[in-house]
Formats: C-alpha cells, structure tokens, sequence
C-alpha cells in the first residue's frame, strides 16, 4: 500500500493506547503535523487533533514564558478519568421519592432490600423509576444512597447452605413423642394449627428473662411472650394463660407443636395438659432430633428477625412487655418472599 503502516484492519472505534499517546508526543517534537501522525498510527487526522487538544497544557518555559505543549501523561491522565464515568447512568439517579422509601423501610423499618422490591411489586406502589433486589443490593455496595451501607444490611448475601444430616446421639427424653412420629401431612404445610417453639435469651448473667418464640408453619404467624425466666414452670404458665386468653379458639389454633430437647420442654405432659379442659390434651408436642434445629426452620429464622431488634448480649429484661408485643407486630405485617410478599397476617386472614 502506498501509505506507510497501514493495513486492511479497521481500526474504528479503537482507543489510543497510552504507547501511541508517547508517540505523539514525541512525533510532535519532531514537527510532524497530525496528517502525518495519522498515517504513522494508521488513525483519522480528527482522532489525532481531538487527542492532540485534549493532552495539550502550558509549559513554563527557562526564560518564564508560556508555550502551548501536548504532554502525553496529562492526556492518559484525562482518558483514564473519563473512562470513569462510562456506562449508563444510575436509574434511581432523580427518583429521590424511590431512595427515601428505601432508606426509610431498611433503616427505620429494618426490611431486607429484598423485602422492599418485593412490597413495592406487591402492593402495586407508583414511582417514577423501578430497579430489582440485585440491583438495589449494587447501588448499596457503591454508597450510592447516602443513609445506607452494608452495616445497615440483616444480612449481607445468603449463607452457602449446609448438607443437613440427623447426628446419632443419646435421646435424653425418652418420655417425649419424636418428631418422626408426627404425621407427614404436617410437612406439607398446607393445614393451618401446626407451631414450632423455642427459647430466645438474653444477656448471660443479666436479669435472665427470655422470649418464648411460637412460630406458625404454614403462614408463619409469630406468637412472643416475654417470661421472667428459663424454666418448665415459666413456659407452662405462658402456655396457660395463652389458653386462656383464646378460650375455645385455641383448640382449632394449636393442634401440634414442635420443639427442641431443651429442659424447660422436656415435661410434655404438663405442656400438653389442658388448664380449661382437664384430662384434655390442648395440643400435640413433638421433639425434634438432637442437635437438628433444621427441623424447627421456620422458629429458627423467626428468632433472626427477632435480633434485628435484640442483638445478642442484650438484656431482655430491659424489654417491656409493649416493645415485644411491638416486636410482634413488625415481624407478622412483614413481606415474606415465601409467600409471595405478603405478610402472615394476610396469610392467616
């Protein structure tokens, strides 16, 4: 070809290297005019006159003058930061009514980014832009909202699951009916009445109250009692008063409940022995395996939701009894993604 270093390649849409911007510069030294350096770069002249104006500054010369000079660091300098501002542009960037009602539900209302995306489908919420959960999880990781970080996050990303196994150990309540004896109708979770129950404590050598934890396996209805402390005649006497609060409704309510080998549940004659219909079973109490809290899921992540707002180490008793049944509240009007972001209020409706 008759024009040298040039060949069939195209080379459109192809950026200056930071080689070739030394190039030029030392091409420009020589006098070369950006015809010539286009030829030499197999480039366009206007690629070269825009690069060209791009990298030019004022030198200072030995006798204090100005003189106009392209210098090839300042115009990797320049590329490299509008490089940096490349890609499309946030779309949540002027919705300022979408990123309030997200930084209100994950900081105030403590919902996962999840839960937020999934309410605002749910309930049909109108705001001039929409994004997804990953979306919103990437805008949180660049501190693109100016109230949130990953701090304010439950949980960051979902834990890689474990292969779950049941441990061959002593059964230490032989009394008990196991969980293997329960009906496999239950697994479906279809039929409404069946509960997982459990303990949550607070801080070791505090006043020594905890939460009795009673979850819902269908619709997960959560049911919260503060008791003043960890013991059978404490869970007992939450059980009964909860009887009798329900009255007749509490037989169709709880059919089964399913808990762990602790030792405030290991009487589970007493548990199960009706206060307003004596000689009565009020419900059926299974005891999971040892060592396998997988089977009591559902009471396990209602426990996590709980320590959003009781970390551990805290002093439940410092709790009163209108900020659990607070508690409560929040954690039944809450989104769930298993049930199709409504909450288990509506649910159980």
């Amino acid at each position: 070809m008759s024009q040298p270093n040039c060949n069939t390649t195209s080379h459109r849409f192809k950026h200056l290297t930071e080689r070739e911007r030394y190039q030029i510069e030392i091409l420009l030294k020589e006098r070369r005019t950006p015809k010539e350096i286009a030829m030499v770069l197999c480039k366009h002249k206007r690629t070269i006159e825009r690069e060209i104006a791009r990298g030019t500054v004022k030198m200072m010369n030995t006798d204090l003058t100005i003189k106009l000079q392209y210098c090839a660091d300042t115009a990797q300098m320049v590329s490299f930061r509008n490089a940096c501002n490349k890609g499309a542009g946030l779309k949540i960037g002027h919705d300022h009514k979408l990123a309030q009602y997200i930084e209100k539900k994950i900081i105030k209302d403590k919902y996962s980014p999840d839960s937020v995306i999934g309410e605002i489908r749910e309930k049909g919420l109108k705001f001039s832009t929409s994004i997804c959960t990953k979306t919103l999880y990437n805008y949180i990781d660049k501190k693109v909202f100016a109230n949130i970080s990953n701090k304010d996050l439950p949980v960051k990303r979902n834990p890689k699951k474990g292969n779950y196994h049941r441990v061959r150990v002593a059964h230490n309540n032989l009394k008990g009916t196991s969980i293997e004896e329960r009906p496999k109708e239950i697994e479906t979770r279809k039929e409404y009445g069946h509960w997982e129950m459990d303990l949550v404590e607070g801080r070791r050598g505090g006043s020594g109250a905890v939460l009795l934890v009673l979850t819902e396996r269908s619709s997960r209805v959560e049911i919260i009692r503060k008791l003043p402390d960890k013991t059978q005649g404490s869970v007992h006497q939450a059980l009964d008063k909860l009887e009798r609060q329900q009255k007749k409704g509490f037989y169709k309510r709880f059919k089964t409940i399913t808990v762990d080998n602790g030792s405030e549940f290991l009487n589970s004659k007493a548990l199960e022995r009706s206060v307003k219909r004596p000689g009565i079973k009020r419900f059926k109490l299974y005891y999971a395996h040892p060592y396998s809290s997988w089977e009591r899921g559902s009471n396990e992540n209602a426990n996590k939701l709980i320590r959003r707002f009781i970390p551990k180490g805290t002093d439940i008793g410092k709790y009163r009894h209108k900020d659990i049944q607070r508690i409560e509240n929040w954690m039944n009007n809450y989104p769930r993604k298993i049930h199709g972001y409504k909450t288990a209020n509506e649910m159980a409706a």
